[in-house]
C-alpha cells in the first residue's frame, strides 16, 4: 500500500500487535464458546482438537486475552476518560448515523461512542474472567450453587462481548478510512481532521 509521508501514525506496532492477539483471542474462546453453549454449535470442537482439548485450550486462551487485555487497558484508559465534549457528541449521535459528522462536536483521539464502547468491554472482561475463574474446576472445587450462577454470568458476559464487538467492527468498516489504522498505523490527515478534530490539531498544530 502506498502511503504518503504526511500521514499521521495513530498506532504504533506494539499497540496494534497488542489489538489483534486481544483480537485474535476473542475469535477463539467465542468459537469454543459456543461449541460448549448450545449442541448445534458442537462441531466447532473439531477446530481444537475434539472437546477435551476445547475444554482445556478455552480457559488458557481466555488467561492471555485477559493479559493482553489488561495491556491494552493502561495503553489507553486514560485517553477514554470521558469529557463534557463526549456527552455532548453521544447527543448528536443521529448526526453520525446519517453521515452528517460535520457538525459534531470536535473530538480527541477517541469520540464518545469509542469511549463508550472501552469500558462497555472493560465491564465486560470483567465479568466473564472473575465467572470464568469460578467456573474452571480444574484447580479448585467451588460449591455447585457458585458455579451455576457463574456459568450465567459467563454466559451473559460473552454475549454482551460479541455485541460490543460486532459494533466495533461494523464501525470500523462504516467509517472508511479506519481499519489502515490497525493495518499500518497510520490515517490520512483528511480523515483525522474530519473524524477527530481535536486530536488532529495536537498532532499538526494546524488551528484551521
Amino acid at each position: 500500500m502506498n502511503r504518503n509521508p504526511r500521514d499521521l501514525q495513530r498506532y504504533n506496532a506494539s499497540e496494534r500487535a497488542n489489538h489483534w492477539i486481544v483480537g485474535i483471542c476473542f475469535i477463539l474462546l467465542v468459537l469454543s464458546g459456543l461449541a460448549f453453549f448450545h449442541p448445534a454449535f458442537f462441531p466447532l470442537v473439531h477446530l481444537f482438537g475434539g472437546g477435551p482439548w476445547t475444554r482445556i485450550l478455552h480457559p488458557y486462551v481466555g488467561l492471555v486475552m485477559m493479559f493482553f487485555f489488561i495491556m491494552m487497558f493502561f495503553r489507553f484508559w486514560r485517553l477514554n476518560m470521558i469529557e463534557k465534549r463526549d456527552v455532548e457528541w453521544l447527543k448528536n449521535v443521529n448526526k453520525m448515523v446519517d453521515g452528517n459528522d460535520h457538525d459534531m462536536p470536535e473530538q480527541g483521539k477517541y469520540n464518545g461512542g469509542q469511549k463508550v464502547l472501552f469500558w462497555g468491554l472493560v465491564a465486560g472482561m470483567l465479568a466473564i474472567t472473575a465467572s470464568g475463574v469460578f467456573m474452571w474446576r480444574a484447580w479448585w472445587t467451588p460449591p455447585i450453587t457458585v458455579v451455576r450462577i457463574a456459568s450465567v454470568v459467563h454466559a451473559a458476559a460473552g454475549v454482551w462481548m460479541i455485541g460490543l464487538i460486532i459494533m466495533h467492527v461494523y464501525a470500523a468498516i462504516w467509517t472508511r478510512g479506519t481499519i489502515r489504522a490497525m493495518l499500518y498505523g497510520t490515517v490520512t490527515r483528511a480523515w483525522a481532521k474530519q473524524h477527530h478534530r481535536g486530536w488532529y490539531r495536537k498532532m499538526t498544530g494546524d488551528n484551521s
